[in-house]
């Protein structure tokens, strides 16, 4: 599938939101941005560098600003996408078609645009090695096909599965999720392919 076919069918699909990310889109294909396809979303960019990328989940829909952070935000609508992990990424979210303000939501892209030929970016931090949670650690060595399939996955989505693991308070709780990971390996995916497929 081309890249073209891919953001033909991300906005064709029949959706939760389907005519407020066409309306997003309407708007940013009137800038000087380019439109791509990453991370199973349509991705806009300037000159290589992601600027934005339009997305819709079941509850709303909405615009990823990749340095939103140097955003001035006058209508204080941006959210930290995931508070105390994302270091400049910033959501604007949409819970109806009728809240989209075209103006607001050009002068927002605009900003973006500007602030990214200017140089304003904040370059991505590496992450600490993966540490791999004794519990998950037992677990695999459990069984030769988890165990293969895991460290064949890329450091992201291992990170992902040591995350989740780790995350849990209780040691139940633990177990439970490692049950709920061994399908998933057992097939050689990561633990959030199901969210990332088109």
């Amino acid at each position: 599938m081309t890249v073209q076919e891919k953001i033909k069918s991300y906005y064709e699909k029949e959706r939760p939101f389907k005519d407020g990310i066409a309306l997003l889109r309407e708007i940013v294909l009137k800038t000087e941005l380019e439109e791509s396809f990453k991370w199973s979303c349509p991705v806009y960019t300037l000159d290589n560098k992601n600027i934005l990328g339009i997305i819709a989940f079941k509850s709303y829909f909405g615009i990823w600003f990749f340095n939103g952070v140097f955003l001035s935000d006058p209508v204080k609508v941006l959210e930290n996408a995931r508070e105390g992990v994302t270091k400049a990424m910033r959501h604007w979210k949409f819970y109806a078609l009728e809240e989209v303000n075209p103006l607001a939501v050009t002068a927002y892209v605009q900003e973006a645009i500007d602030n990214q030929k200017k140089g304003m970016s904040l370059a991505p931090q590496r992450k600490n090695p993966i540490k791999v949670p004794p519990l998950l650690t037992a677990f695999l060595n459990s069984n030769p096909i988890l165990r293969t399939n895991f460290y064949q996955l890329p450091p992201y989505k291992r990170r992902e599965y040591c995350e989740y693991i780790s995350e849990a308070k209780q040691e139940k709780t633990k177990r439970a999720r490692l049950e709920k990971c061994s399908p998933k390996l057992l097939e050689g995916l990561g633990l959030n392919d199901g969210y990332r497929k088109n």
